[in-house]
């Protein structure tokens, strides 16, 4: 930001003020609050976070220094205005994976590719690519959550949004662009995983990152001896002809 745009040390100093004057009214309205919902509590609270917010932001331009407060965003769903009654749903589901091993995962759709007749052109296990298409074709996306490290995969964040609609879409109307248009106002409910959430997701990633390292030379398994082990994952999902049991749900 240029000096000219920068806010003057006077504005500073008013957003300041006008922060500790929004502190005030908010400690006030919760000393009279009548009930759990009561709205002046509800309109002070916003006063403040938009008085705290403008003094950050304020405070940066002009010298650079942030507070040490964090400032309600707008990550929170609007209030809900779709039917009562919903006679149709949509349930949007995002998670994100990190390939953190690439030979497990690569030795894992070799067996797929092995066992099934139908698969993709040989060698599609031999790339991370074509590995993902054989495993994610082959296991339902749950089946894969739930057994992730199985397959080499380490989990991120993830979200589910159950969305409420009027009715059911035809047939193939959405499937170009399946989440381009979603309503945050008929958001019925919503769940998210991620690290944020968890003080000890940390703690318990450093320590099998420590169990992991020695393991050769280069601190991996041998792919021999990575395949021999993985024998023994894949077993119980063969069925009675040596092919791969599926689940019941179509694809």
């Amino acid at each position: 930001m240029s000096d000219a745009a920068q806010p003057t040390a006077a504005e500073v100093r008013a957003a300041a003020e006008a922060v500790k004057t929004a502190l005030d009214r908010h400690l006030a309205a919760v000393e009279r609050r009548s009930g759990e919902e009561d709205p002046a509590v509800y309109d002070a609270f916003n006063e403040l976070a938009a008085a705290a917010e403008a003094y950050d932001e304020l405070l940066y331009d002009r010298y650079d220094e942030v507070t040490p407060f964090e400032i309600p965003g707008e990550d929170t769903l609007p209030p809900y205005t779709g039917p009562e009654e919903p006679s149709a749903l949509s349930v949007l589901i995002r998670r994100d994976y990190a390939v953190a091993e690439p030979q497990r995962l690569m030795a894992q759709a070799r067996r797929v590719e092995a066992a099934d007749e139908d698969a993709p052109g040989a060698g599609a296990s031999g790339t991370v690519h074509g590995a993902l298409g054989l495993l994610f074709g082959e296991f339902e996306p749950d089946e894969i959550a739930s057994r992730h490290k199985e397959f080499g995969l380490e989990e991120g964040d993830s979200t589910l949004w159950v969305t409420a609609a009027d009715e059911s879409a035809e047939p193939g109307e959405w499937l170009e662009a399946p989440f381009e248009e979603v309503d945050a106002e008929r958001v019925v409910c919503r769940f998210d995983v991620s690290a944020v959430f968890d003080e000890e997701f940390d703690d318990g990633d450093e320590e099998e990152e420590g169990e992991g390292e020695g393991e050769g030379e280069d601190g991996e398994a041998d792919l021999a001896d990575l395949d021999e082990d993985l024998d023994t994952d894949l077993d119980r999902d063969l069925d009675e002809d040596g092919e791969p049991a599926r689940l019941e749900a179509d694809r």
